[in-house]
């Protein structure tokens, strides 16, 4: 090998070796503006949402909230579905819901029958099917709360973000009604609002949190089917629901990690 050759080639090695530190530079520095943007973004919503906020006694900072569901107290009654619209003036046209019940009919040949008139509205009327049905149950849903929204990662505007109490949030103002989230969501909890033409969803009831209440949902529940408390804490209701049953969350797989949490969760619900 020639000296010009060893030399060329030291060079290449010393310019590839400099592009490599460069490009974990730069890619170091790309993470951690992310990181601080990030921050401060959250920071700046939650002045945001500060303006909905009626009252100066409550901290998001001391909360984080989550909601769990015990499958075999629901009795299909509605009422949870029914106080929703009426607590959060949802459209009364089917198909636009923040929380809904399921009906799920296995029937002796193994197959899984999934049926919500209205959501659930006005409660469920027997259904009649040809052969006959092994076992019958509700399950109510809604938003999930996820730690890992797919809804937040999609949306170009910011307009859904999650709070620092964990509720997952929708912002009339920045919103554009692209739909990006509506399709993001696995669990098909969200709608275009007829009269905003902005997304919408379960929030928890975050009027009534700031206030010290419960979400609607949970309020009307004649069978205690809901447990809604903070996540964190050890004397909260929710946690000791989590100690005293068998926890499962819906589409685990997906790793949205959410924060409805489900006792008793049937293999055939999805």
């Amino acid at each position: 090998m020639s000296l010009s050759t060893f030399t060329l080639g030291s060079l290449m090695e010393k310019n590839n070796q400099m592009d490599r530190k460069n490009f974990f530079k730069n890619m170091l520095t790309a993470l951690i503006a992310i990181f601080f943007y990030n921050r401060l973004f959250s920071q700046e919503k939650m002045k945001k949402v500060r303006d909905w906020i009626i009252g100066d006694n409550y901290n998001p900072y001391e909360h984080y909230w989550g909601m769990g569901i015990n499958i075999d107290k629901c009795i299909g009654c509605g009422s949870c579905a029914n106080a929703c619209k009426k607590e959060n003036g949802v459209s009364l046209e089917p198909f636009f819901f923040r929380t809904w019940v399921e009906r799920y009919n296995i029937l002796e040949d193994g197959e899984v029958v999934v049926d919500s008139p209205n959501g659930a509205v006005k409660g469920f009327k027997k259904k009649e099917f040809e052969i006959g049905v092994t076992r019958s149950f509700f399950v109510p849903k809604l938003c999930n709360h996820c730690d890992n929204p797919a809804c937040v990662q999609v949306c170009p505007v910011g307009a859904t973000f999650k709070s620092v109490d964990g509720v997952i949030l929708v912002d009339k103002n920045y919103c554009i009604g692209c739909g990006y989230c509506i399709q993001a969501c696995p669990y098909g909890a969200r709608y275009l609002n007829p009269e905003t033409m902005t997304a919408d969803k379960c929030t928890f009831c975050y009027h009534r949190l700031v206030l010290g209440k419960l979400p609607a949902c949970v309020e009307v529940c004649p069978t205690q089917t809901r447990i809604f408390g903070d996540v964190n804490k050890k004397a909260s209701p929710l946690a000791r629901f989590k100690r005293m049953n068998k926890i499962g969350v819906l589409k685990q797989s997906l790793n949205t990690e959410p924060k409805v949490l489900y006792a008793n969760l049937d293999m055939e619900v999805n």
